[in-house]
């Protein structure tokens, strides 16, 4: 089996980590190189997700609490309230659902100054999450990259990642620089949740919910084309780096973690190759589980 998948991943020209576990029997696995700490890009929204909503069962935060952003002080992006130019007050847990459902940067850097670094690492190490680190949020890697690319704003920055005639400015895709994990930890992390031993049931219904509205279906969601299957997940894209954790649960109620990192050998913003070599890749495994 891992043979199979690796040929996946160098068929799409790109290198890939992959975890999946059946969440009915966690002893079985498909495991390609699970325990390799890979930076992690926008996946690390799911475990401020998490740590967000155990402040909540701890009454240490209001989800209801309500946050105004000006444009002045919201990190650029391609979605959410990134590409908005008025003022605009939200709580903190529809702050969550925009974080999850179209991963919007300006939703994830407030609540992680909410949640703080330092919470968020000791709920982290609490699950056994030893290899995920979230280090800064949107604001602070676009901050580091144009530092590490010499750029002069932040699309500059991004447009030297893209030309593949350029060599990776140093320390862009290390993962001691930037928020990391495993694969193997964030397979972990869904079982937790999805089983209930982390969050209440009603903070649990409120994380399966919100990575049930996630929009983009061009990864794992492309290895399942049926209206009967449902994906609960979240990606992350930064660069070359193209990544998407969730759970897959069948018509029949079996339900597999997926998680399924990669760094392509092209920097193009668009590689819809690599794309569907994730869902193949999650194809694969759960099929294999099954």
């Amino acid at each position: 089996m891992n043979a199979r998948i690796r040929a996946v991943f160098d068929d799409a020209g790109a290198r890939g980590w992959l975890h999946a576990i059946s969440l009915d029997r966690p002893e079985d696995s498909v495991e390609l190189d699970a325990d390799v700490v890979v930076p992690i890009a926008s996946v690390y929204k799911l475990p401020l997700l998490a740590g967000f909503c155990r402040l909540v069962d701890a009454g240490e935060l209001d989800p209801c609490e309500q946050l105004t952003l000006s444009p002045e002080s919201r990190i650029p992006g391609p979605t959410g309230l990134s590409i908005l130019a008025d003022p605009v007050t939200m709580s903190l847990r529809d702050l969550a659902v925009t974080m999850m459902s179209v991963s919007d940067n300006a939703s994830a850097d407030a609540l992680l100054n909410k949640v703080g670094p330092g919470r968020l690492a000791e709920l982290l190490q609490s699950v056994g999450l030893e290899h995920t680190r979230v280090r800064r949020g949107a604001a602070g890697n676009l901050v580091e990259l144009v530092r590490r690319t010499g750029a002069s704003d932040p699309d500059a920055a991004f447009a030297v990642l893209a030309d593949n005639d350029q060599t990776d400015p140093a320390g862009v895709y290390d993962a001691a620089n930037l928020s990391a994990g495993s694969a193997r930890d964030m397979t972990l992390l869904l079982r937790e949740v999805w089983g209930g031993r982390l969050l209440s049931e009603g903070q649990t219904a409120f994380v399966r919910r919100a990575m049930e509205q996630q929009v983009f279906t061009q990864r794992i969601a492309a290895g399942f084309p049926h209206d009967g299957v449902r994906i609960a997940g979240k990606t992350g894209t930064f660069g070359a780096l193209r990544h998407e954790v969730a759970v897959v649960t069948l018509p029949g109620g079996d339900a597999y973690a997926v998680a399924v990192f990669t760094h392509a050998a092209r920097g193009d913003r668009r590689l819809p190759r690599v794309d569907a070599a994730i869902g193949e890749a999650a194809r694969l495994a759960v099929d294999h589980l099954r």
